[in-house]
């Protein structure tokens, strides 16, 4: 055989070897490998793979918590100290308070590596660290553009930032944060059914609700809200989503506050006779109980404590909000204020059922169980509870 013949055939053979190896590839390559450019929860264009994500590390408060939801824990790289509970030296200002998160994922959670320490005092993204855990892709919470820019250049993955909004798990950023993370990771399905699962919740509240007269509705004060942990009973909002779902008057409405925040002395004080129930919530006890000690009449000007209308509701911010814990509150507000109307809720199944819908476990025991909880929703006995 001359050379001609030799090499048309090798070249005959490269031709065919090449058409099998790549034909069918192509033909079965699935669209969820291709490149397609989001925009995330801070206008930040980013080009992702949808689907393709084999090594995640979640940075910033509840970027991870957000992720569990959605994404997959065993893609998982590394995680904050802050969220790894079996590490000694790392921030512990939330170990007593329900993270539901946690509690679903903690033994995952502390099988990973570090990608910073985490918590309110760490409010930068630690790029060494995040490194050291080789991820193909982070998902933040710090919702800075030029940072999360810089962030994406120093690592050269896919930097993608989360948001929640004002209103909590009611809010439109929390839905497209969820719409995202399943894009992202092929979960369209997933983030479709929470999505559906929330706006069901809150359209089944609202109805509930949505015959009661004006004039029927007690005045409410809610108290303890958590604001970067500074919180005792001065501490409220005006515009208290829970509130606003359950059709509850707010105590405090009319101030012009905006967001979490304190109110004077005085006007607690002044408002004291208008409050016809008071919700605590379970985070500000450790805070409110000194100032008690110091001060047993600090709440004798409040009607609700006069008659024993006080109640806790648990917890809702422990290193950024616990969406389904947000959302189990406002069940527990409307049962509380309107009880004749919710006499058909129990907390506990509702509690499961929302945890579930979330993480894929009933949590209501183990939440009721920490120690910030108190043994869960109650009405609070005023005579002793602060002894």
């Amino acid at each position: 055989m001359n050379a001609k013949k030799m090499f048309a055939m090798l070249l005959v053979f490269l031709m065919a070897f090449s058409l099998c190896a790549c034909g069918p590839q192509n033909a079965i390559e699935p669209e969820s490998k291709e490149a397609v450019t989001v925009t995330d929860m801070i206008g930040r264009e980013v080009r992702v793979i949808p689907g393709s994500y084999e090594r995640v590390v979640c940075i910033g408060a509840g970027a991870l918590r957000m992720y569990s939801y959605i994404g997959d824990v065993s893609a998982l790289a590394g995680v904050e100290d802050i969220d790894n509970t079996s590490l000694s030296e790392r921030p512990q200002m939330f170990d007593s308070v329900a993270r539901p998160y946690v509690m679903a994922y903690g033994e995952a959670f502390q099988a990973l590596p570090s990608c910073g320490v985490g918590g309110p005092m760490a409010q930068t993204a630690e790029a060494e660290k995040i490194l050291s855990c080789n991820p193909d892709i982070v998902i933040s919470e710090f919702e800075d553009v030029d940072k999360s820019n810089v962030l994406q250049e120093q690592l050269g993955i896919p930097v993608i930032t989360l948001s929640s909004g004002p209103n909590s798990v009611f809010d439109e950023k929390f839905t497209g944060s969820m719409e995202l993370l399943g894009k992202i990771f092929g979960k369209e399905e997933k983030a479709a059914s929470l999505v559906k699962f929330i706006a069901d919740e809150k359209a089944a509240i609202e109805a509930k609700v949505a015959s009661i007269p004006e004039e029927e509705k007690p005045s409410v004060y809610v108290c303890g809200l958590g604001n970067w942990g500074t919180t005792n009973h001065l501490m409220t909002a005006e515009n208290y989503i829970s509130f606003q779902v359950a059709g509850v008057k707010n105590a405090v409405s009319g101030l012009g506050m905006q967001g979490v925040g304190p109110i004077e002395q005085e006007k607690f004080v002044s408002l004291g006779e208008n409050m016809d129930i008071i919700i605590m919530d379970a985070a500000a006890v450790k805070n409110i109980k000194p100032l008690f000690a110091e001060d047993p009449t600090m709440f004798d000007t409040c009607k609700a404590w006069q008659t024993g209308e006080v109640y806790l509701e648990m917890a809702y911010n422990a290193y950024y909000t616990n969406y389904e814990i947000a959302l189990i509150n406002t069940w527990f507000i409307a049962k509380t204020v309107y009880p004749e109307v919710f006499a058909d809720i129990d907390l506990t199944a509702k509690a499961n059922e929302v945890t579930k819908a979330f993480l894929g476990v009933e949590l209501a025991e183990e939440i009721f169980a920490c120690p910030s909880s108190f043994g869960g929703y109650q009405k609070i006995d005023t005579s002793n509870f602060f002894e």
